[in-house]
């Protein structure tokens, strides 16, 4: 099995140990031929995010527990759909993403220029 990429060119990284975010729920922003959504952006959320995709019928807060997920807040990290994101970006609320665990398909439909001016700082 090959080992995915991120946008920067390496091994695709984590992106969340807490909660099990990725399609595939392993904590990966992985992608596959069920990932209709495509959820390859590792973002950090942030209230602005997380109530424009409420408004988009996305509710990311609220907890679903027969589906194991507590529902997300600000500063959490999720892998969100790059449609998402890049809707957002254009809107002006798009969360801050975790490049070495953003997928490298993510560049097939925003720009890297885009996504590094909206990186979370190194911590």
């Amino acid at each position: 099995m090959r080992t995915a990429k991120n946008v920067l060119g390496t091994a695709l990284q984590s992106c969340c140990t807490q909660t099990r975010t990725g399609f595939y729920r392993t904590g990966r922003c992985d992608t596959g031929p069920g990932d209709a959504g495509l959820h390859i952006v590792c973002a950090e959320m942030t209230e602005a995010f997380l109530a424009y995709t409420r408004n988009c019928g996305n509710d990311l807060t609220t907890p679903v527990p027969e589906h194991d997920f507590a529902g997300l807040k600000p500063g959490d990290r999720w892998c969100i759909c790059v449609g998402r994101w890049k809707e957002a970006l254009e809107a002006d609320v798009a969360p801050p993403v975790v490049l070495a665990a953003t997928h490298i398909s993510a560049l097939e439909f925003v720009t890297l220029e885009d996504l590094q001016a909206h990186a979370v700082s190194a911590a």
